[in-house]
């Protein structure tokens, strides 16, 4: 039986959207909604769901993964009841759900939360360094050991064991016992969403924007593999290097156009911006130019002088796989992925 959460609407509030109770069902986000069909009424149900405290059914849902906020329904609602932000503030909420460490719930919450987070990361890494008195050539060592053990960790202990809770909450509790072939025959729709994220150009015909997410997921995962597996910054090989340049002036034109398109909210989605939106691109940002001036230090042999720019990038570095990825938007990457295998999976 149905249960309602009365308190669902202040809770859901803590995570974003904040006038989703002035719908008063016209059906409008519906209409012009390019992914309604048949069998999928966006954005209507979800907003019907969060306004009556079905806390649960939305819990068990995959629909606000499917979305990807072309912001056409808020556009046309005569209430400026902002139902794409609402879908956007679920996606938050589900993030604090699968997580069973609670510390996403936490910091999409508390903007203190995230800066006391970010503070302590960055004094650790400070005090271990200046403890430890590591001169340029261990300091570099000890930042690529890290990247190795923070990728393993974060992946280990928490992003698959949070899938394995998405996946319990929406497949496995709600439906039967799904043979083992439909998982593998629909594994290749994993790949395709998590590096093309195709059924954005269903979303919308914003084809900028889906070229712009594209190459920032190509260039974020080749500039991680560069960095990591290929050890950029201590590699001889020329291919390496150029790749490495070539990657993190990709990464930082396409997060600095993200950036300039939040300030000056040039699209609908951007309108509406939160804190981990802004932290999200700012560090992305930060990451691609730190690693290119890293290198362009190195090739110039002027980093020896000026050892705290390293610092700077293993800082942001360190901020960035510990915080952001496991519990910031970044996971929406990785969620919205496992959304679109198990959509395929329960068809």
């Amino acid at each position: 039986m149905t249960t309602i959460n009365t308190e669902f609407s202040k809770e859901l509030k803590k995570y974003g959207t904040f006038n989703f109770q002035a719908c008063y069902n016209c059906g409008n986000c519906t209409a012009v909604c390019s992914l309604t069909n048949e069998s999928e009424a966006f954005p209507r149900n979800m907003v019907r769901y969060s306004l009556l405290g079905f806390d649960e059914e939305l819990k068990s849902s995959l629909k606000p993964w499917l979305c990807y906020y072309c912001g056409e329904c808020s556009t046309h609602c005569p209430q400026e009841a902002f139902p794409g932000e609402l879908m956007m503030t679920l996606r938050r909420w589900l993030t604090s759900r699968y997580d069973w460490t609670g510390l996403s719930g936490l910091f999409y919450r508390s903007v203190v939360a995230n800066i006391t987070a970010f503070v302590l990361v960055a004094i650790g890494f400070l005090f271990y360094i200046f403890y430890n008195r590591l001169a340029l050539p261990e300091i570099m060592h000890a930042g690529h050991r890290f990247e190795i053990y923070a990728i393993g960790a974060v992946f280990a202990l928490i992003l698959l064991p949070n899938v394995f809770r998405m996946w319990w909450m929406t497949v496995y509790k709600n439906h039967s016992k799904i043979p083992l072939k439909t998982y593998l025959r629909s594994s290749g729709e994993l790949f395709v969403h998590m590096f093309t994220q195709k059924r954005s150009l269903d979303c919308s015909n914003d084809r900028i924007r889906w070229i712009e997410h594209l190459i920032l997921v190509i260039g974020y995962l080749t500039l991680l593999f560069t960095t990591v597996f290929l050890n950029w910054f201590s590699t001889p090989s020329t291919f390496v290097i150029y790749l490495g340049y070539a990657v993190s002036i990709a990464v930082f034109v396409v997060t600095f156009h993200f950036v300039i398109g939040r300030i000056f909210k040039t699209r609908e989605v951007n309108k509406i911006s939160k804190p981990s939106d802004w932290m999200f691109v700012i560090w992305l940002f930060l990451m691609g130019i730190s690693a290119f001036l890293v290198r362009l230090f190195i090739d110039l042999e002027l980093l020896e002088q000026n050892q705290w720019l390293y610092l700077v990038h293993l800082i942001v570095l360190a901020q960035w796989a510990l915080i952001i990825v496991p519990f910031g938007k970044w996971t929406h990457f990785l969620y919205r992925s496992f959304a679109m295998y198990f959509r395929e999976i329960l068809k």
